[in-house]
């Protein structure tokens, strides 16, 4: 299983971190390694001193498949959920600023944290609401219809250059509003008005 991820997804994402709207999707990618345990609490890793929290919508690929066109890329997920993208976001600006790849920032053990998965049928794709609450105040509001690549362009991008396995993960992007996690923070996630996880931040 690999994840995929699509960074600028969001234009006043990119905004409120200094990027430019991208053109193409921008892609990197985590390991299975770093999904984090499901009821375990997040430990900020020893190497950062500024660890964000970024919500976002998963898609789980329920088709494989390579050079998927965009009009069929729905047929090749059926479950939604959400997913939080932990990025060591001062490690991340040393990277960026010597060129170099993210993966040091974003791919590390635990950074990936997934709920459950639920039936897209369910749901509006063009019109999700999520949210992510810390502490019991609410820090992250994204709704898919402000999504700059929608799911359905994202895994037509994605499958020119990698071949979709059933089981692949793919993080579409964070809306505005990313900030750090300290110690004993309580984060939950809301998929419209269900909580869909919680977790300590150690």
């Amino acid at each position: 299983m690999k994840i995929i991820c699509i960074g600028r997804n969001y234009a006043e994402h990119a905004q409120e971190l200094g990027n430019e709207i991208p053109e193409s999707p921008v892609i990197f990618m985590k390991p299975d390694t770093a999904v984090l345990k499901k009821g375990s609490d997040f430990y900020i890793p020893e190497f950062s001193d500024d660890v964000h929290y970024e919500l976002e919508v998963v898609l789980k690929i329920s088709k494989g498949g390579k050079y998927i066109q965009e009009e069929n890329a729905d047929k090749h997920y059926e479950e939604i959920g959400l997913g939080i993208d932990f990025t060591a976001r001062d490690l991340q600006s040393q990277l960026k600023a010597k060129g170099l790849p993210w993966e040091l920032s974003k791919a590390f053990d635990g950074s990936a944290v997934v709920s459950e998965f639920y039936k897209k049928e369910d749901y509006d794709m063009r019109n999700i609401n999520f949210s992510l609450v810390k502490n019991k105040q609410e820090v992250q509001n994204g709704n898919t219809s402000l999504m700059i690549f929608s799911p359905e362009k994202i895994i037509a991008f994605v499958s020119q250059y990698f071949t979709l396995k059933v089981g692949d993960l793919i993080f579409t992007g964070t809306p505005k509003g990313v900030g750090k996690v300290s110690e004993n923070d309580i984060l939950e996630a809301f998929l419209e008005d269900q909580k869909v996880f919680d977790l300590r931040i150690q």
